[in-house]
């Protein structure tokens, strides 16, 4: 299975306090280890997630950030793949986006870029499912399983 992480989650990994969130963390990690899983870093989210912890450094007078190190190391330390944008991303996302439109259900505000069309349509391109926070965002258009839920199915299966 290919699974993205949505801003909340990937924030998760990057927490400051991560011993907060690291025993649902590691029960993803050796599932996914595990099972062969891909786990995908989209760059819409690394981007929503990045101008936060930048703007948060920023603001704190830091010139580094360790969440910004934990960012940077998903890849080289848990072989996370990161997804860039293409053009035919950029395309579906836009289809998306006019299509809720055009139904009456809008993303957010029509001047936004709409993240959630973006993450869906990385989604799309690798046949994956996007692991989020807000799975109601998601779930018109790709298949988004929840953060905490899936990991209750996970302890649950273990016993």
């Amino acid at each position: 299975m290919k699974f993205l992480l949505d801003t909340g989650v990937l924030g998760e990994f990057c927490h400051p306090n991560t011993k907060k969130y690291l025993p649902k963390i590691n029960l993803f990690l050796d599932h996914v280890e595990q099972g062969k899983d891909g786990v995908f870093i989209p760059e819409i989210a690394d981007y929503e997630l990045r101008r936060e912890l930048l703007r948060f450094a920023m603001r704190n007078n830091q010139t580094n950030s360790r969440s910004l190190e934990r960012l940077d190391n998903l890849v080289r330390v848990y072989g996370f793949e990161y997804l860039p944008m293409t053009t035919p991303m950029w395309r579906q996302a836009a289809e998306l986006w006019a299509h809720a439109r055009n139904l009456g259900q809008p993303i957010a505000d029509p001047k936004e870029l709409g993240g959630d069309v973006i993450l869906a349509a990385q989604a799309l391109s690798v046949g994956g499912v996007v692991i989020t926070t807000n799975v109601k965002h998601l779930a018109r258009f790709v298949v988004a399983k929840g953060w905490d839920e899936l990991i209750e199915e996970w302890t649950a299966e273990m016993g």
